[in-house]
Protein backbone atom coordinates (compact mmCIF):
# COMPACT_ATOMS: atom_id res chain seq x y z
CA UNK A 1 0.00 0.00 0.00
CA UNK A 2 2.86 2.47 0.97
CA UNK A 3 4.46 1.57 -2.30
CA UNK A 4 1.32 2.84 -4.54
CA UNK A 5 0.79 6.20 -2.49
CA UNK A 6 4.41 6.72 -3.40
CA UNK A 7 3.28 6.32 -7.05
CA UNK A 8 0.40 8.55 -7.04
CA UNK A 9 2.39 11.12 -5.31
CA UNK A 10 5.23 10.66 -7.91
CA UNK A 11 2.21 10.91 -10.58
CA UNK A 12 -0.16 13.94 -9.05
CA UNK A 13 3.10 15.99 -8.80
CA UNK A 14 4.28 15.00 -12.40
CA UNK A 15 0.76 16.08 -13.94
CA UNK A 16 1.17 19.60 -14.72
CA UNK A 17 4.41 18.75 -16.71
CA UNK A 18 2.46 16.78 -18.97
CA UNK A 19 -0.22 19.06 -19.16
CA UNK A 20 1.61 22.18 -19.97
CA UNK A 21 4.28 20.66 -22.71
CA UNK A 22 1.16 21.87 -25.29
CA UNK A 23 1.90 18.88 -27.01
CA UNK A 24 0.15 16.35 -25.64
CA UNK A 25 -3.15 16.73 -23.47
CA UNK A 26 -5.17 14.19 -21.39
CA UNK A 27 -8.18 14.48 -23.78
CA UNK A 28 -5.57 11.90 -26.05
CA UNK A 29 -4.95 14.74 -28.54
CA UNK A 30 -1.49 15.60 -30.50
CA UNK A 31 -1.35 18.48 -31.72
CA UNK A 32 1.70 21.16 -31.51
CA UNK A 33 1.98 24.35 -29.81
CA UNK A 34 1.80 26.55 -32.92
CA UNK A 35 -1.17 25.23 -34.10
CA UNK A 36 -4.37 27.35 -33.28
CA UNK A 37 -6.64 26.81 -35.77
CA UNK A 38 -8.53 24.79 -38.31
CA UNK A 39 -10.79 24.84 -40.88
CA UNK A 40 -13.25 21.88 -41.25
CA UNK A 41 -15.08 22.07 -44.47
CA UNK A 42 -18.89 21.15 -45.01
CA UNK A 43 -19.19 17.31 -45.96
CA UNK A 44 -20.05 16.47 -49.27
CA UNK A 45 -22.05 13.35 -50.09
CA UNK A 46 -20.81 11.52 -53.28
CA UNK A 47 -22.49 8.79 -52.56
CA UNK A 48 -24.93 6.68 -55.02
CA UNK A 49 -27.84 6.52 -52.41
CA UNK A 50 -27.89 9.11 -50.43
CA UNK A 51 -28.77 9.84 -47.25
CA UNK A 52 -30.28 13.25 -46.95
CA UNK A 53 -29.22 14.26 -43.48
CA UNK A 54 -26.43 12.33 -43.00
CA UNK A 55 -23.56 14.87 -44.49
CA UNK A 56 -24.71 17.75 -42.15
CA UNK A 57 -24.99 15.42 -39.29
CA UNK A 58 -20.89 14.17 -39.82
CA UNK A 59 -20.22 18.25 -40.52
CA UNK A 60 -22.16 18.79 -36.93
CA UNK A 61 -20.36 15.93 -35.47
CA UNK A 62 -16.75 16.72 -36.35
CA UNK A 63 -17.18 20.42 -35.03
CA UNK A 64 -18.39 19.55 -31.93
CA UNK A 65 -15.61 16.44 -31.25
CA UNK A 66 -13.06 19.13 -32.29
CA UNK A 67 -14.63 22.14 -30.20
CA UNK A 68 -15.35 20.47 -27.25
CA UNK A 69 -11.84 18.35 -27.15
CA UNK A 70 -9.02 20.66 -28.54
CA UNK A 71 -8.58 24.11 -27.92
CA UNK A 72 -8.60 25.06 -31.83
CA UNK A 73 -10.38 28.48 -33.15
CA UNK A 74 -12.50 26.66 -35.38
CA UNK A 75 -12.20 28.93 -39.49
CA UNK A 76 -14.04 28.84 -42.39
CA UNK A 77 -11.40 29.00 -44.67
CA UNK A 78 -7.51 28.33 -44.29
CA UNK A 79 -6.75 26.91 -41.07
CA UNK A 80 -3.57 25.32 -39.49
CA UNK A 81 -5.50 22.56 -39.65
CA UNK A 82 -8.11 21.43 -42.77
CA UNK A 83 -10.34 18.82 -42.90
CA UNK A 84 -12.13 17.60 -46.02
CA UNK A 85 -14.32 15.01 -45.57
CA UNK A 86 -16.45 13.03 -49.02
CA UNK A 87 -18.75 10.50 -48.17
CA UNK A 88 -18.14 7.88 -50.74
CA UNK A 89 -20.80 5.23 -50.11
CA UNK A 90 -24.02 4.23 -48.56
CA UNK A 91 -24.56 0.19 -48.75
CA UNK A 92 -26.97 -1.62 -47.31
CA UNK A 93 -26.09 -5.41 -48.07
CA UNK A 94 -27.60 -9.27 -45.95
CA UNK A 95 -24.71 -10.05 -44.12
CA UNK A 96 -26.37 -13.30 -42.77
CA UNK A 97 -28.64 -15.63 -44.44
CA UNK A 98 -31.20 -18.10 -43.72
CA UNK A 99 -31.72 -21.39 -44.67
CA UNK A 100 -34.70 -20.80 -47.11
CA UNK A 101 -32.03 -17.86 -48.47
CA UNK A 102 -33.59 -14.79 -47.03
CA UNK A 103 -31.60 -12.24 -45.27
CA UNK A 104 -31.46 -12.25 -41.44
CA UNK A 105 -29.44 -9.68 -40.78
CA UNK A 106 -28.56 -6.68 -42.93
CA UNK A 107 -25.58 -4.19 -42.72
CA UNK A 108 -25.55 -0.28 -43.56
CA UNK A 109 -22.46 0.56 -43.98
CA UNK A 110 -21.06 4.03 -44.66
CA UNK A 111 -17.30 5.25 -46.20
CA UNK A 112 -15.84 8.29 -46.25
CA UNK A 113 -12.83 9.55 -47.71
CA UNK A 114 -10.84 12.07 -45.96
CA UNK A 115 -8.02 14.63 -46.75
CA UNK A 116 -6.04 16.29 -43.55
CA UNK A 117 -3.70 18.94 -44.09
CA UNK A 118 -1.58 20.50 -41.15
CA UNK A 119 -0.20 23.55 -42.88
CA UNK A 120 2.72 24.22 -40.65
CA UNK A 121 3.64 19.89 -40.04
CA UNK A 122 2.95 18.43 -43.36
CA UNK A 123 4.55 15.04 -42.19
CA UNK A 124 1.38 15.26 -40.04
CA UNK A 125 -0.80 15.36 -43.66
CA UNK A 126 -3.68 11.94 -43.82
CA UNK A 127 -5.70 10.98 -47.04
CA UNK A 128 -7.25 8.05 -46.02
CA UNK A 129 -10.38 6.03 -45.67
CA UNK A 130 -12.86 5.78 -43.25
CA UNK A 131 -15.75 3.40 -42.77
CA UNK A 132 -18.12 2.39 -40.00
CA UNK A 133 -21.47 -0.22 -39.90
CA UNK A 134 -24.20 -1.04 -38.31
CA UNK A 135 -26.04 -4.38 -38.16
CA UNK A 136 -29.68 -4.55 -38.00
CA UNK A 137 -32.39 -7.36 -37.77
CA UNK A 138 -33.88 -7.54 -41.78
CA UNK A 139 -37.51 -8.10 -40.23
CA UNK A 140 -36.95 -4.06 -39.86
CA UNK A 141 -37.25 -1.74 -42.94
CA UNK A 142 -34.05 0.69 -43.47
CA UNK A 143 -36.34 3.43 -42.88
CA UNK A 144 -37.54 2.61 -39.61
CA UNK A 145 -33.71 2.05 -38.12
CA UNK A 146 -31.88 4.62 -40.57
CA UNK A 147 -31.71 7.13 -37.87
CA UNK A 148 -30.39 4.76 -35.12
CA UNK A 149 -28.02 3.20 -37.51
CA UNK A 150 -26.62 6.55 -39.22
CA UNK A 151 -26.06 8.45 -35.68
CA UNK A 152 -23.93 4.98 -33.81
CA UNK A 153 -22.49 5.05 -37.65
CA UNK A 154 -21.49 8.89 -37.53
CA UNK A 155 -20.11 8.49 -33.52
CA UNK A 156 -17.50 5.75 -35.05
CA UNK A 157 -16.60 7.71 -37.81
CA UNK A 158 -16.14 10.58 -36.14
CA UNK A 159 -13.82 9.37 -33.29
CA UNK A 160 -11.90 7.39 -35.96
CA UNK A 161 -10.78 10.32 -38.26
CA UNK A 162 -10.42 12.61 -34.73
CA UNK A 163 -7.83 9.43 -33.44
CA UNK A 164 -5.92 9.86 -37.04
CA UNK A 165 -5.78 13.46 -37.47
CA UNK A 166 -4.94 14.58 -33.96
CA UNK A 167 -4.71 11.74 -31.58
CA UNK A 168 -2.49 10.14 -33.96
CA UNK A 169 -3.50 7.05 -32.76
Amino acid sequence: MKRFSRLALILLMALPAFSGCGIYSFSGTSIQPDVKTICIEPVINKATKVNPSLANQLTEELNDKFRKLTKLEQVTEAGDLNLTVTVESYDVRATAVTAGEVAAMNRLTVTCKVKFTNELHPEDNLEQSFAGYEDYNSENSLDMVEGQLCETIVKKIVDDIFNATVAQW
